[in-house]
């Protein structure tokens, strides 16, 4: 999820996987794929990097749990 600003400066948490159309017209106008609009104070480019961010920080492995919580994680599977 990436946050993103309204027109009037309020952040709001968007679920990108939902996108389906970002148009600049002149504002940046989002579309989901149930057809709900946005329009949003970041330009295309910089929602495709937010975006871009977002899943490399989720294909790296995001936080990794500590060696106690793997090795009790694993304790009970036996």
């Amino acid at each position: 999820m990436i946050e993103l600003h309204r027109l009037k400066g309020e952040p709001f948490v968007l679920n990108h996987r939902l996108i389906e159309l970002i148009e600049n017209r002149p504002d940046t106008v989002i579309t989901l794929t149930n057809e709900r609009r946005y329009v949003v104070t970041e330009s295309p480019q910089d929602i495709v990097r937010l975006i871009q961010e977002f899943e490399r920080k989720i294909f790296q492995g995001g936080p990794r749990l500590s060696d106690d919580t793997q090795s009790s994680a694993s304790a009970g599977t036996g």
